[in-house]
């Protein structure tokens, strides 16, 4: 069992979601990025998912994208962003670590390269945004030569025939878009999210996550009452945006990770009550 799929069990045990951040690498800098990932797990994070950046980020929107291009105007590369992970596992780091990465960085870096080294580091999924499910066997493949799973998405307008398929080769958890668009925190959560998730629950027993568009507690809160995790990114990235330095940036992101996970476990005691 890989370490997403174990983390994923001890929480259904404990009916909770998973809490999952998303950071871009190397946003401000490298330095805080380090220091941010065990302040967001020590606040209530349950894994992590780190964006490596890229000059064409499709799935991305402002937020993301300025991230992005800060980091990749910083010097960010793959070596430095695995030497990273590594030196985290090192420190005692045991929460699950994803790379969000488009297929261009893997396949410039060479599939086999990129995640042999992305596994001797310690990343336990992938998720690639643009790797179509019909082109993607090859990674899977080595995704599981290596215990790491690749994450396949899901959105609103996925076919019946889309969602059958990755159902049956889903790993990890399937990460679902709760949104017809680009990331980026929203006002409030799609209603298009229920009937998404009562289609794919049918057909697979892998968990549920979902992202795009979560910013507030009380949109955790409701999202992970319908599903097995919550992932924010945008929202997180726009709390670093007024940090002074690095202490500034941890402090307000463990503050706000803090509040997302007592906003979602409410929703556990609303249960119970």
């Amino acid at each position: 069992m890989s370490r997403i799929a174990s983390t994923f069990e001890t929480l259904k045990s404990q009916q909770r979601a998973a809490l999952m951040p998303y950071i871009t690498v190397g946003y401000p800098n490298l330095d805080t990025t380090e220091a941010l990932i065990p302040v967001l797990v020590e606040n209530g994070a349950d894994m992590v998912e780190l964006g490596i950046p890229y000059s064409d980020p499709l799935a991305d929107g402002p937020t993301i994208q300025r991230a992005g291009q800060a980091a990749l105007k910083g010097g960010v590369n793959i070596t430095a962003i695995h030497d990273m992970v590594h030196r985290l596992r090192k420190q005692g780091l045991q929460a699950p670590i994803v790379y969000m990465v488009y297929y261009n960085c893997v396949y410039r870096h060479g599939e086999e390269r990129f995640l042999s080294q992305a596994a001797q580091a310690g990343v336990d999924g992938l998720i690639i945004p643009d790797l179509p499910l019909e082109e993607a066997e090859h990674v899977e493949t080595l995704a599981k030569q290596h215990n790491m799973d690749l994450i396949y998405l899901l959105a609103p307008t996925s076919t019946p025939e889309r969602i059958r398929l990755t159902a049956q080769r889903a790993r990890g958890f399937i990460y679902c878009v709760s949104v017809t668009g680009v990331t980026g925190a929203r006002d409030s959560v799609s209603d298009a999210l229920q009937p998404l998730l009562d289609r794919i629950r049918p057909k697979t027993d892998v968990p549920l996550a979902v992202g795009f568009g979560i910013s507030t507690p009380e949109q955790a809160r409701t999202v992970a009452s319908m599903a097995d995790g919550v992932i924010v990114g945008s929202a997180l990235i726009d709390q670093l945006d007024e940090a002074a330095d690095r202490d500034d940036a941890c402090q307000r992101a463990g503050q706000y990770m803090y509040s997302l996970r007592q906003g979602m476990d409410k929703s556990i005691e609303a249960v119970d009550a």
